[in-house]
């Protein structure tokens, strides 16, 4: 069973673009910072001959970003986020030419963008592809939520997570009847490479402690995961009401719950 929208992510992007997107969050890139300052220098928007662009670089490299990456927020890509800021409707008038829509979360402070969807109801040409999030991707997301709300609710400006605690929470929705414990304990361990690819986890000195990112709040669909954990636990067959109880409350006070994000560029077929 899985939610059926979870985009693929980074798995199809040009590494060497990758390293100039995430330049500003490596201290060792002086070559890539030499570049954008003498390119953010210019005053003409031509930056190569033939150019007949209307955006400067450093709107440039922002509406990139914003194609490229699942999101882009002020934690992982403060340049580009300011420059969104700062051309809202610049850079939203860039994507719904390419039919998608830009989102904003203003107080956590997390851009994405979607596929739009005609008034009429059909579908307009996309760049995007949507898969699903696994059982277990699911499991560590609504794990990561509770933990972000948790933390945020008690004053904390970041939060974070060990690998083995999201193992230990994915396994306790293991079926009675399962016998592969091994098996299983490996895809809980690939949800979580998954998830740190998406950039819902990030990391940290340690490979087995994260940082759970802003933006798994304003990303993931709510109910969805409160429809596919209500299934996961009847399919367990389990009458353990306390475990209702407590993810109710991942699910409480959210009646302007956010659209589902769909991101990443389609392969080329």
């Amino acid at each position: 069973m899985s939610v059926e929208t979870h985009p693929e992510t980074d798995a199809h992007v040009d590494s060497a673009l990758d390293a100039e997107l995430d330049a500003d969050l490596d201290p060792q890139a002086h070559d890539v910072d030499l570049v954008d300052d003498e390119l953010l220098d210019e005053h003409s928007v031509s930056l190569f001959e033939g150019d007949e662009g209307g955006l400067d670089y450093a709107q440039r490299r922002a509406l990139v970003a914003l194609l490229k990456q699942r999101f882009i927020s002020a934690r992982t890509h403060p340049r580009d986020w300011n420059v969104l800021v700062e051309h809202e409707r610049l850079l939203r008038s860039r994507l719904n030419d390419l039919f998608l829509d830009l989102q904003l979360d203003r107080a956590r402070e997390v851009a994405w963008k979607r596929q739009a969807t005609s008034e009429t109801g059909s579908r307009f040409p996309t760049m995007l592809y949507d898969a699903a999030w696994s059982r277990e991707e699911t499991l560590v997301l609504v794990h990561l939520r509770d933990r972000l709300r948790a933390g945020v609710a008690s004053g904390d400006a970041r939060v974070f997570v060990d690998r083995e605690d999201v193992v230990r929470y994915v396994s306790s929705f293991r079926p009675s009847h399962a016998t592969d414990v091994a098996g299983d304990e490996k895809r809980a361990r690939n949800a979580i490479t998954g998830i740190v690819k998406a950039g819902l986890l990030i990391g940290t000195g340690s490979e087995e402690r994260f940082e759970i990112s802003e933006a798994v709040e304003p990303l993931i669909p709510l109910e969805l995961l409160q429809e596919l954990l209500a299934a996961l636990v009847a399919a367990n067959d389990t009458e353990d009401t306390s475990r209702s109880d407590d993810t109710a409350d991942l699910f409480d006070d959210e009646a302007d719950a956010v659209p589902t994000v769909t991101g990443d560029p389609a392969e080329e077929q």
